[in-house]
């Protein structure tokens, strides 16, 4: 039976406080790896992730950063590198939402979803990526969304980041290949976390209606196929945009 195995690599996942991002924080350390989980606001939630992490053995630690602020990401990528010696994982988990139509849209919540979504992908990747070329090795790993793909309404803002998620997985998956270097994404349908348990029950039953499956995922669903693309298993496996939404696209 095939295992992945992360062991001895270090991890470094952003947004891995609650749902999804903790998720995939504690299943890199069930398969061995070391995690280093980035924070925005809830600190006590972030320790609850380390842990989480600690008990299956594993070294971590919670990193305050703001994604959007270049300046924040350079420190913070530079504190985790002094702390664990190299960076070979990085997960792109961190977003919010601003939702409202596009009339109505302003200004600031426009920015403010692109700067966490995509531009803290793009500040992170950047300062990230040279621990790895330094070691030839490296995955990286984009959480985007079927929404992406797909677009919703109200969404402009949140649709158009997940979606630029996509297009800079690919220029970095060209641009570092030849450094052993593989970037993927993972676009998650409706999965069950504290971003849509705010959502109104019309909505809820809306996005389930389309779902093949009739049910949410879970944010183990989405740490399964993250874990899978950051180990030796995916090694062939770059630019590329996998679904997990349980047949919400089709229906």
């Amino acid at each position: 039976m095939l295992k992945i195995d992360l062991s001895g690599l270090k991890a470094v996942v952003s947004g891995g406080s609650r749902g999804i991002g903790r998720a995939i924080a504690v299943t890199f350390a069930d398969c061995g790896a070391d995690v280093a989980i980035l924070y925005a606001h809830n600190k006590d939630a972030a320790e609850e992730t380390v842990k989480l992490i600690q008990e299956k053995k594993r070294k971590a630690s919670a990193f305050k950063c703001n994604v959007a602020s270049e300046d924040d990401v350079v420190h913070t990528v530079e504190d985790i590198a002094k702390e664990y010696g190299r960076i070979d994982i990085l997960v792109n988990n961190a977003g919010i939402t601003r939702d409202g139509l596009i009339m109505r849209m302003s200004h600031d919540d426009w920015e403010s979803v692109l700067n966490t979504n995509l531009t803290g992908a793009f500040f992170l990747t950047k300062h990230a990526v040279k621990y790895m070329i330094k070691n030839r090795f490296g995955r990286i790993i984009n959480i985007s969304s079927i929404v992406g793909l797909t677009g919703n309404l109200g969404q402009a803002n949140y649709v158009s980041s997940k979606a630029g998620l996509i297009g800079l997985t690919k220029v970095t998956a060209i641009e570092y290949a030849s450094r052993n270097i593989t970037a993927n994404v993972v676009a998650p349908g409706f999965i069950e976390t504290d971003m849509t348990k705010k959502l109104s029950q019309k909505v809820k039953e809306g996005f389930l209606k389309k779902v093949l499956k009739k049910a949410p995922g879970e944010p183990q669903d989405i740490a399964n196929v993250a874990a899978f693309l950051a180990s030796p298993l995916a090694s062939y496996i770059t630019g590329a945009t996998i679904i997990v939404d349980g047949g919400l696209s089709l229906g």
